[in-house]
């Protein structure tokens, strides 16, 4: 183990992630005061984490020193460890953190790692990978577990179960603040005012449920600044989808009315919403008022539609998350379902990683820590089987939501008929997702059969470029693996030296920045980031700007290929070029061929995507923003008075002192800029 004075930077500091009420209880031990925070923003071009533990052998009992090194540098953490509840973090040689934990008694749960053969082999090869040991304290075991969740989904240490796809769901949100309120889709931080109803399993269950709302209730969508500007109403009043409050058609109480009707119906009272409905339409009718019976009567279409898209309708599950665990061949798939008001709100599947001897019952009590480490939990949550330390990790979830949350695994009724639900949707997703990735395999031994490779590629990397007429050009890379895409390792390049006229320079520069930083960050290529092929969107003369730049790094063992455009630039008559061969084309029905093209696609999508982005914020810029010392507020003031920083750039040095905030040094920085950019 390294001395304190040669001992590498500790891991990021804890204490500003810590949810809401644990960092001011958090007390760090174990960390000596001089070290420093590693920098987060080294690892921003880093993709996931290699698949570690359930891929690793027993090699790790003979790294570093071994097992007994392990055990010695945990015997000497021990003695200083307390008998009280709290977080350990374990280090490797490098600093980098191997796995957290928590536990009620941190002195007795860190000496069962010191007596390695109890230990199954998951544990034992990191035991011998372990140099150090960091403590964080906490008052209760509950919330041990909370910051336990919080640090492994920002650490994603390789031997704990990680939850790799955690985006936001989106809500409908009836917007407050407003005479008129708004119905809107929202996704993020749920800091605006208003009420929120979900989470919706995806954005498209989302806007179907919004379409049909706004059938029913008539309630805006537009924004509060198109509502203040219109002087007439718009499409969706003539399409009979909005009320058209911004011209005076509803007054204030009658829309009030609608937006009860809303509120009640996404919160379960739809029953009662569909009641008022059918009387209003019956008086109606009886008052010889066909128009609004038939107005009525489309809204009570509406709200049918928007429960008949429910797979299964539970009015028990007034607000509930089911979740349910199925492992297939090894890999586990975690199914939850959201049911709100006694509506199934939609589903999603996901894969953790976690090691292959571990239990399913383990590997989903850690992923509902880690899913609802940053979403409210919702009353209740069901899930397949019994969880070890459910009653902790209920009472952890309670924590979060501010209020008692159940977790249970019910054994009957109409609760067990959910989690079947569920169940059955974990079996077949699991089921897909190894065939997929057979499937996957056989393209990939295929690839490498049809272009002589030394094996099926593991990590194909893809570049393109884009621009238009040489502004704003952008490299882009995206990675593919044998499960197919590997989103969260895409990254885009903006040019900043080649000539957007000379696209062979271009290439040059985005392999350039790529490949150096990889011998930078890891050139022992033992983490996974490196490719196994290239293929660039190009022909010969791509494929010799990447041989060079590789030959210029001292780069050997990659596969390179370049895939270029047929004649007439049809679709299936692409040309392959490799380095040392002939061009060579593939039959126009081989799947390989259509692999190959995706990918190419792929690249070009996202290399598109990225120059536009590009493109759009070139055109909001100003030339004020690149003048130093002038700032938003200075800016605005500038354009307020001469309408255009071109007319600013006109000015003379009184008229610019005229504007507030504009000194007369200001003024003269800021003549003095023009003139010496004219």
């Amino acid at each position: 183990m390294p001395s304190k004075a040669q001992r590498p930077p500790s891991p990021p500091a804890i204490a500003d992630d810590l949810p809401t009420g644990l960092a001011e209880n958090a007390a760090p031990l174990l960390t000596p005061p001089d070290e420093t925070a590693a920098d987060d923003a080294a690892t921003d071009d880093v993709g996931p984490q290699e698949d570690g533990p359930e891929t690793t052998h027993d090699t790790g009992l003979t790294e570093a020193g071994g097992l007994a090194a392990g055990v010695e540098a945990l015997l000497r953490r021990v003695r200083t460890l307390p008998d009280g509840p709290g977080v350990y973090r374990m280090l490797d040689a490098a600093g980098e953190v191997l796995y957290v934990g928590k536990a009620r008694n941190l002195r007795r749960r860190v000496t069962s790692y010191t007596q390695p053969v109890r230990q199954p082999a998951r544990l034992q090869r990191m035991i011998a990978r372990t140099a150090d040991l960091e403590v964080v304290t906490t008052h209760t075991e509950a919330e041990a577990l909370l910051l336990e969740s919080n640090l492994i989904k920002r650490l994603k240490p390789r031997f704990n179960v990680l939850l790799r796809d955690d985006k936001s769901f989106p809500y409908i949100l009836i917007a407050g603040g407003h005479r008129f309120a708004r119905l809107a889709k929202y996704r993020g931080a749920r800091s605006a005012s208003g009420d929120y109803f979900g989470p919706f399993a995806s954005a498209g269950a989302v806007n179907r449920t919004l379409n049909a709302l706004e059938r029913a209730f008539l309630l805006r969508t537009c924004s509060d600044a198109m509502f203040a500007n219109r002087t007439r109403p718009c499409l969706k009043y003539q399409l009979k989808r909005c009320s058209a409050p911004c011209v005076g058609h509803v007054d204030e109480a009658a829309y009030g009315r609608l937006v009860d009707q809303a509120r009640a119906f996404l919160g379960g009272r739809s029953a009662t919403v569909q009641g008022e409905l059918a009387r209003d339409m019956e008086t109606a009718s009886q008052q010889m008022d066909f128009e609004t019976a038939a107005l009525c009567r489309d809204r009570i279409r509406a709200l049918s539609q928007v429960q008949a898209r429910q797979d299964i309708n539970l009015d028990l599950l007034g607000e509930a998350d089911v979740v349910a665990a199925a492992a297939e061949g090894g890999q586990i798939c975690i199914q939850i379902f959201f049911f709100r008001g006694g509506s199934n709100y939609g589903n999603r599947a996901y894969f953790p990683r976690h090691d292959r001897s571990m239990a399913t019952a383990d590997v989903m009590a850690a992923f509902i820590a880690q899913f609802y480490d940053n979403k409210t939990p919702p009353a209740e949550i069901l899930v397949s089987e019994p969880l070890p330390e459910g009653a902790l990790l209920a009472e952890a979830l309670s924590v979060r939501a501010g209020r008692r949350v159940r977790l249970t695994a019910p054994q009957r009724g109409a609760r067990r008929k959910a989690v079947d639900h569920a169940l059955d949707n974990a079996r077949e997703a699991a089921g897909r997702r190894m065939s997929d990735s057979a499937s996957q395999t056989a393209l990939l031994g295929q690839l490498a059969e049809r272009f002589s490779l030394a094996g099926p590629p593991q990590r194909i990397e893809v570049y393109d470029n884009s621009h238009v007429s040489g502004t704003n050009p952008v490299g882009g890379m995206v990675v593919a693996g044998p499960d197919g895409p590997i989103k969260a390792a895409y990254r885009r390049f903006n040019i900043r030296q080649a000539a957007a006229s000379d696209d062979f320079a271009m290439m040059r520069e985005v392999l350039t920045r790529r490949f150096s930083r990889a011998l930078k960050e890891d050139p022992e290529r033992t983490s996974g980031q490196w490719p196994d092929l290239v293929l660039i969107d190009g022909g010969a003369g791509h494929l010799s700007a990447a041989l060079s730049v590789l030959s210029d790094l001292g780069i050997t063992g990659i596969a390179l290929m370049a895939i270029a455009k047929g004649p007439d630039r049809d679709a299936g008559r692409e040309v392959f070029h490799l380095p040392g061969q002939s061009p060579r084309r593939l039959p126009p029905n081989d799947p390989v061929l259509y692999y190959l093209q995706r990918l190419r696609d792929e690249a070009h999508r996202f290399a598109i995507g990225g120059h536009r982005a590009r493109r759009s914020r070139a055109l909001s810029r100003s030339p004020l923003d690149d003048v130093p010392g002038i700032g938003p507020a200075r800016k605005r003031a500038l354009l307020h008075r001469f309408g255009s920083a071109q007319a600013v750039s006109r000015a003379g040095i009184a008229d610019l002192q005229t504007v507030p905030g504009i000194s007369r040094a200001a003024a003269e920085k800021l003549y003095g800029y023009f003139r010496a950019e004219g």
